[in-house]
């Protein structure tokens, strides 16, 4: 899959992969190290002079300042060049390739010719086609281990990096997930070493108006450095990843910045820089830009150290849903914060926590709740054992509860089941919901069916054009309530299908020749 990017209008999220926006910040600081600028105050009757030696600041009964001209470099260098010194040698220029293959023919997915002509048929013969992606990343370990977005090298064949000083690198992805939008690559190059890396910080630490700075490989003319400041935190209506939780910070957003550092006045990382707001149909800047916090690019950098190939977070087993004024009055609560308790899975640990419905979740671990995206991003950095304390509202009364940190059951492979029949779900790799599958895709506990996990690169489910995600809910009239199922009626041959299933909340019907 290539790099994702998005243009959109008023109020649309860009990523920040070629062809979309970076995530570049604005601002000025002044440095602890840097003298007081010397002015002098004179009556406005009088001219104005600067007497030698200047004093710092002088009051005159008019209240008016007066300025002169700087005498000494310290009171005119206000300079963030030491904090990039530091840090800019960590923070490299990523670029991905992605070769697919595209057939030739517009026919190619009509299946009357297919069966016409047949599926060897120059026809339906089909070419590479090379797509490529530019971003950033930054150096975490001295032997090479490198985090950027997942949207930038998600599906690449093959990914390069440039360090700032001209040295480039082959990688291979280390771990890509999708979830977080987060990915770590590893430099395989083995003369690669000690190489410059950067510190992480704590996001949680992280105040609206703090200054910071954005490094990264805008539309790839090289490396460049912006500033600005901390503009809201924890902002969590950007869906660009299952775990929206974002720094906001005003920025000159340009294509290339996607996986760049986001660090504060101490050098070090607070966030990965991964996607915009834009008015332009380009991408451009309207000072709305979002970084993934550095909380989150920690666990997914523990992951990577530890030769994980994937993030394993907990599972909750329960469905959350916001308040608004009306509930929050309701449910006796002084404002409308909070993640309500609407559903429980059977057996899951928000069950066995002792978790009720109608339970208000204000508090994970010491940190605020405001709504059910914070609570998730919160659930989602820790680590997988032990328990995480929650405090809820119920009935009024304010109570602890310890949830127990397991991992979720929504990858089964015992419940999965792969068309192998020469049928237009030929490639499908479905699998058999769990209440834990049935959380990821935001549906009932009890829900039955399977829905599409795999399709195998060039086959004729893919050539039809399913898509992992689809539930499949009925086949020529036969319901679909287990994986069995379907592959019993996936594998029949048939003249044509009738096909029932739902796509992004919605429920279609599809009828396909056979």
């Amino acid at each position: 899959m290539t790099s994702r990017t998005w243009f959109m209008t008023v109020a649309t999220v860009a990523f920040l992969s070629a062809g979309a926006a970076s995530l570049l910040t604005l601002g000025v600081v002044l440095p602890k190290h840097a003298a007081a600028v010397p002015v002098v105050v004179a009556p406005t009757s009088e001219p104005v002079t600067a007497p030698e030696p200047a004093p710092v600041i002088a009051v005159a009964q008019t209240g008016k300042v007066a300025r002169v001209v700087p005498t000494e470099n310290d009171q005119v260098q206000l300079s963030f060049a030491p904090i990039v010194k530091t840090v800019a040698p960590a923070v490299v220029n990523v670029y991905a390739t992605t070769v697919t293959q595209e057939t030739t023919s517009p026919f190619a997915n009509d299946p009357f010719f297919q069966r016409f002509f047949g599926g060897n048929s120059p026809l339906f013969r089909s070419r590479p086609r090379t797509s490529q992606s530019l971003g950033s990343g930054v150096i975490i370990d001295k032997s090479g281990l490198i985090l950027t977005n997942s949207h930038v090298v998600h599906g690449a064949t093959d990914i390069r990096v440039t360090l700032a000083d001209g040295h480039e690198y082959p990688v291979e992805i280390v771990l890509d997930d999708n979830k977080t939008d987060l990915a770590a690559l590893r430099i395989t190059d083995k003369t690669a070493h000690d190489l410059p890396t950067v510190e992480f910080s704590d996001s949680d630490q992280l105040e609206v108006g703090d200054l910071v700075l954005a490094i990264g490989n805008p539309f790839g003319v090289g490396q460049t450095v912006t500033s600005g400041i901390v503009s809201a935190l924890a902002r969590t209506g950007v869906e660009v990843s299952d775990y929206s939780f974002f720094i906001q910070t005003d920025a000159a957003i340009n294509p290339g910045n996607s996986g760049g550092a986001l660090v504060d006045m101490q050098g070090r990382l607070v966030g990965i820089n991964s996607a915009i707001f834009s008015s332009s149909s380009t991408g451009g800047s309207i000072g709305i830009g979002f970084a993934i916090p550095v909380d989150m690019a920690i666990l997914v950098a523990n992951a990577a150290e530890a030769g994980k190939s994937e993030v394993i977070h907990p599972w909750f087993g329960a469905h959350l849903q916001e308040l608004d004024a009306d509930l929050a009055r309701n449910l006796k609560l002084d404002v409308p914060r909070g993640a309500l308790v609407t559903d429980l899975a059977e057996g899951g640990p928000a069950a066995e926590s002792g978790l009720k419905t109608g339970d208000v979740i204000v508090d994970i671990d010491g940190q605020q709740v405001d709504d059910p995206k914070a609570f998730d991003f919160r659930l989602a950095t820790k680590e997988v054992g032990g328990t995480a304390r929650l405090t809820v509202v119920r009935n009024g009364a304010r109570l602890s509860i310890d949830l127990p940190l397991k991992p979720s059951s929504a990858d089964n492979p015992d419940l999965r089941t792969t068309i192998t029949a020469n049928t237009v779900f030929g490639g499908i790799t479905a699998q058999e919901f769990t209440p834990a599958l049935a959380e990821e895709y935001n549906l009932a506990y009890d829900t039955k069916g399977v829905v599409v996990v795999e399709i195998a690169n060039g086959s004729r489910a893919a050539s039809v054009g399913f898509r992992v995600g689809d539930i499949i809910l009925s086949l020529n009239g036969n319901d679909i309530k287990t994986k069995d199922d379907f592959a019993r009626f996936a594998a029949q041959n048939s003249r044509s299908w009738q096909i029932v299933f739902q796509r992004d909340g919605k429920v279609n019907r599809a009828y396909i020749g056979g």
